[in-house]
């Protein structure tokens, strides 16, 4: 950028020496009109321009460059950021917000950091040095034709506040288009079953109505810049060619003195309008960079505590400890406290909204529990590195997403550098080998976007074989089987319990026959333990897991009729 600023005066130094070209041309030709100095005069007009041409162009091979790599860096320190924040963040912001503010506001942040830096400084340069040597000049007729600039600070200080208010409403209503935009495309096939296209186009058509709107505004006063900077030019023009004719015409000054007073007059005119695109950048450029700093500064996952230990996690038994954890003023979970030696199988059952996800997210800390309430192998979960802790465990969430990739990829999506056979081994566990074989390109088949071309038992099954093939210490099921049928779900779980020997398994389900193998179960309600045991244990008591278990039997009598 130091090469580029001094490029950049240098450029504006040689410019200068044209007027004067200019006047002791028009000057010798008005005393002896020869071909041959005229000659002289445009070799060295000529030349001037070229060498100007030369320093112009490495201040945009330098100040231009600069700005690209400065977007490069903040582009991916951006997306680095974001993969850091925690899971209740993605909440609170909508997915087109967030890449709004990648794409549309981080643009503008380069224009402000490069064409905006290099034309402010341009402008500044070729100001002060044209307005130094037009009182060198003449310092009469110089403050005779500044007179006009003083209008210019009086406007663009209120000019450049409503810039930046108006550009932030601009950006601000385009993340919300992308958000919508973004939500109707993921969700089309729901929009398409419920004949919601028509509402949806309504709404899109106001949305981008608002955007119009806010445009315009952005526009209006946009508008008003550029003919205020060329009147003020304009004015000052009127005034040189007014009173310099007057002191040629007494002879206080030559005409190539004159005609050289307004070629640098004319010099202004370029700093006056850059000045007014260079607000409007300025401010865009900004407003632009206060959103993505509100993305900057959201706080990250804590890692851990400084010093904690970075040892792989060995055995994998789990303990909870008095843990209480809500969000915000609502508290999910009360007063939790179990003990699961390494190798045992966890079953969590209960309600809908009894905090058995919460649960489960705890451990693997994508909500931070409080210190000293959840232990791994005896560590607090807090005080360990999170890429120490979520390596240990495997996890298949409750709603699974799959990425566009193939089939082998989403699989080894945890271990990329599995081999061919592990990948078919991972998905012989899931029971979903078979079916993938039968696809046309077999594992390197085509998911689509979000996995939309596999049903739900695939997708679910497909993200099973995703965990196990990490060979995790801890593998975690969120209602992982769903979405298959009663045989299919018992092949899955008679071979997970083979491949997971010695390994400690926490499987969250609404159905009993899922999980009544279990060495232990809990039965969540409203946020507290009500009941703990095994299948046998639980049925001999008169609660609520007796009676899940007893609607189960009814429902699936019931369906045999049928």
């Amino acid at each position: 950028m130091a090469f580029g600023f001094l490029a950049l005066f240098l450029s504006n130094l040689i410019m200068l020496l044209a007027p004067q070209v200019l006047r002791q041309a028009v000057d010798a030709l008005r005393v002896s009109p020869e071909t041959t100095s005229l000659s002289v005069y445009a070799i060295a007009f000529f030349g001037v321009f070229v060498i100007q041409g030369v320093f112009k162009y490495y201040v945009r091979q330098t100040l231009g460059v600069v700005s690209r790599r400065v977007e490069y860096d903040m582009r991916n320190d951006l997306f680095s950021h974001i993969q850091k924040l925690t899971p209740s963040f993605f909440h609170t912001m909508k997915t087109g917000d967030i890449m709004s503010r990648c794409t549309n506001d981080m643009q503008a942040v380069r224009m402000l950091l490069g064409p905006g830096i290099m034309y402010s400084g341009n402008a500044i340069v070729v100001f002060i040095a044209v307005v130094i040597t037009l009182l060198a000049m003449n310092p009469t007729l110089t403050m005779y034709a500044l007179i006009p600039m003083l209008i210019l600070p009086l406007s663009s200080n209120r000019l450049s506040k409503r810039l930046y208010t108006r550009s932030r409403q601009v950006q601000e209503q385009i993340a919300e288009i992308s958000g919508l935009a973004q939500e109707s495309i993921a969700g089309v096939r729901v929009v398409k079953a419920y004949g919601r296209e028509e509402k949806l186009v309504e709404k899109f058509q106001r949305a981008s109505q608002d955007y119009v709107r806010h445009s315009m505004d952005l526009i209006k006063i946009q508008g008003t810049i550029w003919p205020l900077m060329g009147t003020i030019a304009g004015m000052s023009s009127v005034i040189v060619i007014w009173y310099g004719g007057i002191l040629v015409i007494e002879n206080s000054i030559t005409l190539g003195e004159l005609v050289a007073f307004e070629t640098y007059l004319a010099f202004l005119m370029w700093p006056l309008m850059a000045f007014g695109w260079v607000i409007n950048v300025i401010q865009r450029g900004m407003a632009s960079m206060h959103r993505m700093n509100e993305l900057l500064d959201s706080q990250p996952e804590d890692s851990g505590m400084a010093g904690g230990n970075a040892d792989p996690v060995a055995e994998g038994s789990v303990t909870f400890s008095n843990l209480s954890f809500g969000f915000g003023d609502e508290t999910v979970l009360h007063d939790i406290s179990f003990e699961l030696k390494a190798g045992r199988t966890l079953a969590i059952i209960g309600p809908t909204g009894s905090g058995k996800s919460t649960l489960l997210n705890l451990i693997s800390r994508m909500y931070d529990p409080p210190p000293g309430t959840i232990f791994i192998d005896g560590r607090d979960v807090c005080s360990m590195p999170l890429k120490t802790l979520r390596a240990a465990i495997g996890v298949v969430p409750q709603e699974t997403l799959l990425f566009s990739r193939t089939i082998g990829e989403n699989i080894a999506y945890g271990n990329p550098d599995a081999s061919d056979e592990e990948i078919q081994a991972a998905s012989e566990v899931s029971q979903i080998r078979a079916e993938i074989e039968e696809f046309p390109n077999g594992f390197d088949t085509m998911v689509g976007e979000r996995g939309v071309t596999l049903s739900g038992g695939q997708k679910q099954r497909t993200a099973i074989s995703r965990a196990v093939i990490t060979d995790p210490q801890i593998l975690v099921l969120d209602d992982a089987l769903s979405s298959v049928d009663t045989y299919t779900e018992e092949e899955i779980l008679g071979r997970l319990k083979s491949v997971m020997n010695n390994r400690t398994c926490i499987i969250v389900s609404h159905r009993i026959s899922t999980i009544k193998d279990a060495d232990m179960i809990l039965v969540l309600d409203e946020g507290r333990i009500v009941q703990r045991g095994c299948h046998d244990e639980l049925l001999a008591q008169e609660g609520l897991y007796a009676r899940i278990h007893e609607k189960q039997l009814l429902s699936d009598a019931i369906d045999n009729l049928e």
